[in-house]
């Protein structure tokens, strides 16, 4: 039986440094939904304060409140001990609250310095004051260990380079509290300690840092509070020495933090997919991928780990004739699909989980059901010969999936978009794995949902592998990819540098083949 928890809103230790930023009785509604009810935080100079809940439980509305981007309805916002009122994103920014979102900002072809200032350039007789702009970001960069180059283009830095060059960029506001949105979601694990280490830095020097983030055990480590959100509402603010990630995971929602572990084999000697020679070059002539080989089997999990921009999204097009590689050939159960469309692909079986669920898998201003037909206009159940709709039948699927997947929502005429993030996964996975597919290609499937949906999206991927289902997973999830994969790949600069056994590998070493560390090619 889970552990019972029941830790009072003050059971984080009390500290003798001011409060930067204290949210007071936050009540934010919208039509039919009350987000956000009776919210209290406290967060204090030279604290990382982590916030923590399920996908919906009001933590991304309860931030865009702090930014300004919303108002709440009831409720008060102190900076400094001040009553405020935010109009928007500038006033919290004049304020000294910044956010780092989770997906960057930032333009490729631009130079570290010219990201930096984009919108603040400081000027002198009526000119960009581009020696002030680098002193101050030299200053920042080297007072809190970042290490930035202000001339480097960002197109050719790392992800981990990239976050800093987003923090850099509040800081060079004048920020002096932090909102981190997932900040650890792209990152390999010593790209995560050097960001502790930054954040630590940070602290150091009096600034306060909202942590918001769903790796529990992360939020242990580097928090000194945390704050749990469910249903709209705070309902702990505990001591990070005194909760386990498992007591944390039942404060959440109410269960046991789950583990992405497969169990018995179920790989057969079947090859479903066969990939062999598949290479694409930029228009520029740089190799994006190169010389691409693999097989994946009936049964089988073939997991993908590289850092973000080492070719993974670039294969995930190419498996599905999205682009047309330079060389190379994809058979899928026999056929040769090389020159197919992605459409006659995809009616071979390739079921898809895109990685960006807002831009390629959902129309987020339509109902659940007919997003559930959608990029399945060829399926005589939901359409006629004709080409007509038969609505009827996408509702009644629809409302069976919300049941067999545990979708959330009011009704199959709910809007996609009013949904949180982690019930919009679980439509797209019903969606996919319903189409009855050979062949699963899954990019980043739990990337931003809570433990509670990570863990039925597990079980579903886990049941239909044992159904045979042969599937390619990409993931920045390092735990995720070694406890679910079969066969374990690392891509690296458009190149598959190692064949590991997840059974053995440890997410450190993993980390050292995705950073290049280390190079040489490795077999299970």
């Amino acid at each position: 039986m889970p552990t019972e928890v029941h830790p009072s809103p003050t059971s984080a230790p009390s500290s003798a440094a001011p409060a930067v930023i204290e949210l007071r009785g936050i009540t934010k509604r919208f039509p039919g939904v009350v987000a956000n009810r009776d919210i209290d935080l406290v967060v204090r100079a030279g604290e990382i304060h982590a916030l923590v809940g399920e996908n919906g439980a009001g933590k991304s509305t309860l931030m865009k409140v702090l930014y300004g981007m919303y108002h709440p309805e009831e409720g008060q916002i102190l900076v400094n001990g001040v009553p405020t009122t935010f109009r928007g994103p500038n006033d919290a920014i004049a304020a000294g609250v910044g956010m780092v979102h989770q997906h960057f900002m930032l333009a490729d072809n631009f130079t570290v310095l010219e990201n930096i200032i984009l919108g603040s350039e400081p000027r002198s007789a009526g000119r960009i004051d581009v020696q002030a702009a680098r002193d101050r970001i030299d200053k920042i960069s080297g007072d809190y260990g970042l290490g930035l180059d202000p001339d480097a283009i960002v197109e050719d830095l790392t992800v981990a380079d990239r976050q800093r060059v987003e923090i850099a960029k509040v800081l060079f506001r004048g920020a002096r509290v932090l909102i981190l949105d997932e900040p650890t979601a792209v990152l390999v694990p010593q790209e995560v300690d050097e960001l502790f280490e930054h954040l630590q830095e940070m602290t150091a020097e009096g600034l306060a840092i909202v942590f918001i983030s769903h790796k529990l055990d992360e939020v242990l480590k580097v928090a000194d509070a945390i704050t749990v959100i469910r249903r709209g509402t705070t309902v702990a603010t505990v001591d990070p020495g005194s909760v386990t990630a498992r007591q944390l995971a039942e404060l959440l929602v109410g269960s046991e933090l789950p583990k992405p572990d497969t169990r018995e084999s179920t790989v057969t000697d079947v090859v479903q997919l066969s990939v062999t020679g598949l290479s694409l070059s930029a228009p520029s002539g740089k190799a994006i991928l190169d010389d691409i080989t693999f097989e994946v089997h009936r049964g089988e999990i073939a997991g993908f780990a590289g850092v973000e921009g080492n070719g993974q999204s670039e294969l995930v097009e190419a498996l599905l004739g999205l682009v047309k590689p330079n060389s190379g050939r994809v058979v899928v159960d026999g056929h040769d699909v090389s020159t197919d469309t992605t459409s006659e692909r995809r009616n071979l079986g390739i079921a898809v989980v895109p990685e960006d669920r807002h831009r390629q898998a959902l129309l987020l201003a339509s109902p659940l059901w007919e997003n559930r037909v959608l990029g399945h206009t060829h399926d005589e159940r939901f359409f006629t010969s004709w080409g007509w709709m038969k609505r009827r039948a996408a509702v009644a699927d629809t409302v069976r999936i919300m049941s067999d997947y545990d979708v959330r929502a009011p009704g199959a005429d709910s809007l996609v978009g009013s949904l949180s993030g982690g019930n919009q996964q679980k439509l797209i996975i019903g969606r996919e794995l319903e189409s009855d597919p050979s062949i699963l290609i899954a990019a980043h499937p739990t990337r931003g949902v809570d433990v509670g949906a990570q863990a039925a999206i597990w079980d579903r991927i886990r049941t239909a592998r044992a159904r045979g289902l042969a599937t390619v997973l990409i993931s920045a999830d390092l735990e995720e990819l070694i406890g679910l994969s079969d066969t374990l790949y690392v891509i690296y600069r458009g190149k598959l540098v190692a064949k590991l056994d997840p059974a053995s590998v440890t997410p450190q070493v993993l980390g050292t083949y995705m950073t290049g560390a280390a190079t040489k090619e490795a077999s299970a």
